[in-house]
């Protein structure tokens, strides 16, 4: 079982990844900061539509500042979505600012309202952390979604990421009948191998959602990451296996129940032919980002040390002993892609 036993510290953004930023238009300048929201006068308590706590408070701004607020959540919405274009907001406008009060990092989610067709998106604004930066834009490159983002100094804005929460999946559609057992389980192997692979860690079942696709004959399904803090900094490695969270039981049984070990096998295999691919096709972008994380500090000498000697033994290779911080291991975790087709089991 996975166990996160202590909080992890937020980082700065160093130079060399604020040049990388600014270099494949991540890095701009925004009209207001994560500073500026938190300049709100009340909040009560927002509630779902089951009448339940969601642990979300709706805030308020003073009747002088609220104008100036809005205008500027739109203007980021622009950017976010539109390349800048501002003919889009005119028929926006912005219906509710929330605070998640339970979380590390504290993120605002803003609800932005179509008027024309009461069509309604959401995006999220936080604190910079670089472990964040570094696993959103490991994810834009090395899994099959691509993701958008926009830095400004310590401000992060996020696009909001579709899909059904993983916890309130298992509880409330794993037992539906038209649930399609086997391709579920398959996509929970290949969401393992991939955050395994990239070391992203902490994906229990709050931390990712679930995409429901409709084909013309079944239903498919993809697992998402929306939880990025834990990018390459905890130093055990099963933290960046979610098979070993126990809040993910529910997915895992169906995989016990439905997959022999040879068909496990063959769907890790694809999976890391999948990412050697995108590793190929964003090889300059990568190399870069990478080297970023090689000049930086994203995690404690403690855990990149013992991380090190965790993956050294679990892949019978020692070139991990000579890896000197979690940028090094990153890079050498993805080099056995190469090197292994498949993983040790």
């Amino acid at each position: 079982m996975a166990i996160i036993s202590k909080k992890k510290p937020s980082f700065p953004i160093q130079q060399e990844l604020k040049d990388y930023l600014i270099r494949y238009n991540r890095g701009v300048s925004l009209p207001l900061s994560y500073e500026d929201l938190l300049n709100y006068e009340n909040a009560i308590a927002y509630y779902d539509k089951n009448g339940e706590d969601t642990l979300w408070e709706s805030v308020f701004f003073n009747h002088l500042d609220i104008q100036h607020i809005y205008d500027g959540l739109k203007y980021i919405y622009a950017q976010l979505h539109a390349g800048g274009d501002l003919k889009v907001i005119d028929h926006l406008y912005i219906d509710r600012i929330d605070l998640c009060v339970y979380g590390n990092t504290k993120p605002f989610r803003i609800r932005v309202v179509n008027k024309i067709n009461d069509l309604f998106n959401y995006f999220y604004v936080k604190k910079v952390d670089a472990s964040r930066v570094y696993g959103l834009e490991l994810e834009h490159l090395l899994s099959p979604n691509s993701i958008n983002f926009l830095i400004d100094e310590t401000t992060l804005v996020e696009e909001h990421i579709h899909g059904i929460p993983g916890d309130q999946f298992m509880k409330n559609q794993i037992h539906a009948e038209d649930l399609n057992e086997i391709r579920l389980a398959k996509e929970f192997v290949k969401f393992n191998e991939r955050c395994f692979v990239r070391l992203l860690g902490d994906m229990h079942s709050s931390n990712f959602v679930v995409e429901v696709i409709p084909d013309f004959d079944e239903m498919h399904y993809r697992i998402r990451a929306i939880d990025f803090d834990q990018q390459s900094y905890e130093g055990r490695r099963v933290i960046y296996m979610p098979q070993f969270f126990k809040q993910n039981n529910p997915i895992i049984q169906l995989g016990l129940k439905h997959m022999e070990p040879k068909l496990e096998l063959q769907y890790q295999k694809e999976e890391r032919a999948r990412i050697a691919r995108r590793v190929k096709t964003s090889h300059i972008r990568l190399k870069k980002l990478v080297k970023c994380m090689r000049n930086d500090r994203i995690s404690t000498e403690e855990n990149f040390k013992n991380l090190r000697e965790e993956l050294a033994e679990y892949y019978k290779d020692p070139v991990f002993l000579g890896c000197r911080n979690m940028g090094e291991i990153l890079e050498e975790s993805l080099r056995q892609l190469v090197k292994q087709p498949t993983r040790p089991r």
